[in-house]
C-alpha cells in the first residue's frame, strides 16, 4: 500500500468514526431525553382545556394525580410546575442562573410601558435597580427613617375601627386594610395619603387591584402563536384603558413635584420621599442604566402592587383564620396583653418578643401566600429531578400546593400556629432561606421589599389582634375562605365585620 493509499484509508476510518460517534451520541442524547409526566395534550392548545380560574388550585390538582414535577403545554408555550421544597430548591437555588428571568404578557408590557423592574431580565437595568432598592430605597436605615409613618398610618387606621366600634357599625374591613397599605406606600413613596373618598383616591385603587387581577391572567394572544394579533379576551383592550388612567393618576403627581422642586432649587437635604431620590437619579444623570420617565412610572407601579394589594391580603387572611379560630385569636391576645400591656401599641420592634404573633404570620403565609405561585422562565436546558427541561420554559413554583402538602406538614389544613413552635419546624424562617416557606421569593429574584412586608404586616396583625374582639355581622363565627382569582389570591368577597375594643381607647389617645 503506498502512501497516499494508506493516507486515504486513515482519513475515510477517521471520518467513519467521527460519524459513527455523532450518530451514537445523537442516540444517547435522544434516549437521555426524559420529559416530566403530565395530562395528555390536545393539538394547538395543549392543556389550556384544564386550566381552571385559579390557577394554583388547578396546578394543584394536576401534582396529585401526575406527581410533584409536572410537564404541560399551554398553547405553543412549554410549562413546568413543582409543587415540593426539594424541587424549589432545585429550580430557583442549584438552577438559579438558569431560571433567572421572567415571561411578559401583553397586559404587563402595556400597563408597565415595556419597563417594570419586576417583569425586567437578568441584566444591567434589573441589576441596578435591585441594588438601588436593596441598599438605598428599601435597606433597614431607609426604612427605619420611614417608621414613623408607618407608625402614623397604622395609628390612624387603630383611630378609624376604634370610632366605629362607639358607632357600633359594621364596616368593609377589607377597604380599610387596602387604604392602610395605600396609605404607606403612598405616603413613603410619593409623600401624599391615599385615602379618603374623593375620586383620586378610589381610582387608585381601583388601578391596583384591576393591575393585580389582569396581570394573573392567561392571554390566548400570548400562548397560541397564531393568535397573537387578536384580542379574543379584551385584555389589550383592558390593559390600555389601565394604563391611561394610571399614567393620567400619575402624571400629575410627578408633575406637581417636578414643579414644587424647581419653586424650590431642588430637592433641598435628605430626600423626603421615594419619589424626590428617583427624580435626583433622573435629573442628576448619574444613574448607570438608561432611566426614563416611563421607568419611573413603571417602578412606581411595581411598587404599589407588590405593597398594597399583597400586604392587606395577608393581614385579610389572617384576621379571617383568627376570627375562625377564636382560641388562637384569644391565646395571641394574651401573649400580647402579657408582654406590651394596654399603655401602648405593638411597634415592630416588639415582633422578637413575640413568638406566637410570628407563629400566626407564618401561618397564614403558609396556608394563604398572597402571590400563590412564583412564576420564572428558563433561558437554557438544564435538567431537574432527571427530568429535561428545555429552554423558554415557564416554571410555576406552587407555594399554595406546597403549604397544603401532608408530607411536609402535619394536619395542612387546619390553622395551627403551634406547628411553628415545635422543635422541628422552629427554625422555618419567611426571608426565602428555607424552601418550605417562601412568600416573599428567594436569591436573586426575591422580593427586595421583604423587610418593609415583615415590618408591615407584624404592626398591623399585632394592633388587630391586641386592640380588638372581631364579630361577623351576620353572627355566623365562620368566615368564607373563598379564593378570587388572579396574580394575587385575595379572598373572593369583602370581609364585614364589627369591633369591640380590648383596651381603652383614652388610655391609647395619646398614640394615636
Amino acid at each position: 500500500m503506498d502512501l497516499v493509499q494508506l493516507t486515504l484509508s486513515t482519513a475515510l476510518f477517521l471520518l467513519s468514526a467521527a460519524f459513527l460517534h455523532t450518530i451514537l451520541t445523537a442516540a444517547k442524547r435522544r434516549r437521555r431525553l426524559s420529559y416530566p409526566p403530565g395530562p395528555l395534550a390536545l393539538p394547538i392548545i395543549g392543556h389550556l382545556h384544564l386550566l381552571g380560574p385559579r390557577l394554583h388550585q388547578t396546578f394543584h390538582d394536576l401534582s396529585l394525580r401526575h406527581g410533584p414535577l409536572v410537564q404541560l403545554r399551554l398553547g405553543s408555550v412549554a410549562c413546568v410546575v413543582a409543587s415540593t421544597p426539594e424541587l424549589a430548591k432545585e429550580c430557583l437555588k442549584t438552577h438559579e442562573l438558569v431560571f433567572s428571568s421572567r415571561k411578559h404578557s401583553t397586559a404587563i408590557d402595556i400597563v408597565t410601558y415595556d419597563s417594570s423592574f419586576a417583569f425586567s431580565p437578568y441584566g444591567p437595568y434589573w441589576k441596578y435597580i435591585k441594588k438601588l432598592c436593596t441598599y438605598e430605597l428599601l435597606g433597614a436605615r431607609n426604612l427605619l427613617h420611614f417608621r414613623p409613618i408607618r407608625t402614623l398610618e397604622v395609628n390612624s387606621f387603630v383611630g378609624d375601627l376604634m370610632a366605629k366600634a362607639e358607632s357600633g357599625e359594621a364596616f368593609n374591613v377589607t377597604e380599610e386594610l387596602v387604604k392602610l397599605t395605600s396609605n404607606v406606600i403612598s405616603h413613603m413613596m410619593l409623600g401624599i395619603r391615599c385615602s379618603g373618598t374623593d375620586g383620586d383616591a378610589e381610582a387608585a385603587r381601583t388601578v391596583i387591584r384591576e393591575v393585580t387581577q389582569i396581570f394573573g391572567e392567561f392571554d390566548v394572544a400570548d400562548i397560541i402563536w397564531f393568535c397573537k394579533n387578536f384580542d379574543f379576551q379584551g385584555i389589550r383592550k383592558r390593559s390600555e384603558d389601565i394604563q391611561r388612567r394610571y399614567d393620567a393618576l400619575l402624571e400629575k403627581i410627578i408633575t406637581d413635584r417636578e414643579e414644587l422642586r424647581r419653586n424650590h432649587g431642588g430637592a433641598a437635604g435628605e430626600a423626603r420621599d421615594f419619589l424626590d431620590m428617583f427624580l435626583d437619579i433622573m435629573e442628576g444623570g448619574k444613574s448607570e442604566v438608561t432611566f426614563t420617565r416611563e421607568h419611573l412610572k413603571a417602578l412606581i407601579l411595581d411598587f404599589f402592587t407588590a405593597g398594597t394589594d399583597t400586604t392587606a391580603i395577608t393581614a385579610e387572611w389572617a384576621i379571617s383564620e383568627l376570627i375562625n379560630n377564636p382560641k388562637v385569636l384569644h391565646k395571641a391576645q394574651q401573649e400580647i396583653d402579657r408582654v406590651i400591656g394596654s399603655d401602648r401599641l405593638v411597634q415592630e420592634s416588639d415582633a422578637a418578643d413575640l413568638p406566637y404573633l410570628m407563629a400566626i404570620i407564618k401561618e397564614t403565609f403558609r396556608l394563604h401566600p398572597p402571590i400563590p405561585m412564583l412564576a420564572r422562565k428558563s433561558i437554557s436546558d438544564c435538567v431537574i429531578d432527571g427530568y429535561d427541561v428545555p429552554s423558554n420554559s415557564l416554571l410555576f413554583v406552587n407555594l399554595w400546593s406546597m403549604g397544603r402538602n401532608p408530607k411536609i406538614w402535619v394536619n395542612p389544613l387546619e390553622f395551627l400556629p403551634e406547628r411553628f413552635l415545635q422543635k422541628e419546624n422552629s427554625a422555618i424562617d419567611i426571608k426565602g432561606q428555607h424552601f418550605e416557606l417562601l412568600p416573599f421569593g428567594t436569591g436573586r429574584r426575591g422580593c427586595p421589599g421583604m423587610l418593609l412586608g415583615i415590618q408591615e404586616v407584624i404592626i398591623i396583625i399585632g394592633t388587630m389582634i391586641q386592640c380588638f374582639d372581631w364579630i361577623l355581622p351576620d353572627g355566623s363565627g365562620r368566615v368564607d375562605m373563598t379564593e378570587r382569582p388572579g396574580l394575587t389570591a385575595p379572598r373572593a368577597h369583602d370581609l364585614f365585620c364589627r369591633v369591640a375594643p380590648r383596651i381603652d381607647p383614652v388610655a391609647i389617645s395619646a398614640h394615636i
